[in-house]
């Protein structure tokens, strides 16, 4: 519990007790507990607000440089594989299309599919000031 910066007393409380974002330091911990090498997040932060999802991304990097752990993440939020990944790999249809470092692949993605998937990400456009 200590490396997922846990309540102490979290032991002895109820799951009802605990946020989406404690509840998610929950499963990371119980995995943790068996002491894998890799680690596979299925949508990790997919049910958690912006800020909680931060967090847990944040302590997903700290866990891996105290343990060299490694992660297997599966998620369709390009936000989150840009902040966490070091190779991507893009699947259409259960296929494999597109792989490489996250740099490569999210910059100048070469496969269709990974370009539409990329060109479907809302971004912010930034408006031109009004000149008074």
């Amino acid at each position: 519990m200590d490396l997922t910066a846990l309540p102490k007393n979290s032991a002895q409380r109820y799951a009802h007790e605990f946020s989406g974002g404690q509840r998610q330091r929950i499963a990371i911990a119980r995995a943790l507990a068996v002491e894998p090498k890799v680690l596979v997040c299925d949508e990790p932060t997919s049910a958690l607000d912006v800020s909680v999802q931060a967090q847990i991304l944040d302590l997903l990097i700290d866990l891996q440089q105290q343990t060299g752990l490694a992660y297997l993440f599966i998620t369709h939020n390009f936000s989150v594989v840009e902040y966490i990944a070091d190779q991507v790999a893009i699947m259409d249809g259960g296929v494999i299309v597109e792989q490489g470092s996250a740099k490569d692949v999210l910059l100048q993605p070469q496969h269709i599919v990974t370009q539409q998937l990329l060109q479907s990400v809302p971004r912010l456009k930034a408006q031109p000031l009004a000149v008074s």
